[in-house]
């Protein structure tokens, strides 16, 4: 069982797994490769002159497999509740959790296979996107939600952001205390 699995390896769910991992907590990033980055053109990164969308997405899935991420290839059915965390079913197979991150981009039809309460979007073509509180939390205990599917911009820059962050907040939840990860030059 990992400490946290996370739905989506866009730029939040990348993000957010680098973070859990590279704090130690066994993660695994599962990704069905429609990310909607994968279709865009990228000069408002800062610290990136100009990028692929597809570029984007495998670099921040090698960081966060250089902490130690598990990826899994396949598109996630449904998330179901269990006495110890969660199983989150696979067309073909399934991986337990005791904690999830939902960052699905646009996509929010998991909400009702946990009962997930969700809310109007506010962004351009998105219709609907997970409820939660500043944190990344949502209603139901343990399942969190990052980036465009937590109601934030469609940039990669803020959904990262918004990755890293909700990750920062759980890995300080399982820590008991803040989390703060700063390297410095050797």
């Amino acid at each position: 069982m990992y400490e946290v699995a996370i739905i989506g390896a866009g730029p939040a769910g990348a993000s957010a797994a680098l973070f859990t991992a590279k704090a130690g907590k066994t993660t695994a990033l599962i990704d069905n490769d429609k990310s909607m980055t994968k279709r865009a053109w990228i000069e408002n990164h800062y610290g990136v002159m100009e990028i692929t969308g597809p570029e984007m997405v495998e670099i921040g899935k090698k960081q966060a497999e250089k902490f130690g991420t598990t990826l899994v290839d396949g598109r996630v059915t449904s998330i179901e509740k269990q006495e110890d965390g969660f199983r989150v079913v696979l067309e073909e197979g399934e991986v337990t959790a005791k904690n999830v991150i939902i960052a699905t981009g646009a996509l929010t039809n998991l909400a009702e296979s946990l009962g997930l309460e969700t809310k109007e979007g506010t962004e351009p073509r998105i219709k609907t996107v997970f409820a939660t509180d500043e944190q990344g939390k949502t209603n139901v205990p343990g399942i969190w939600a990052a980036g465009t599917a937590a109601g934030v911009s469609v940039h990669t820059i803020i959904t990262a952001g918004d990755g890293a962050k909700v990750a920062i907040n759980l890995v300080s939840e399982l820590n008991g205390t803040r989390y703060v990860d700063h390297d410095v030059l050797k």
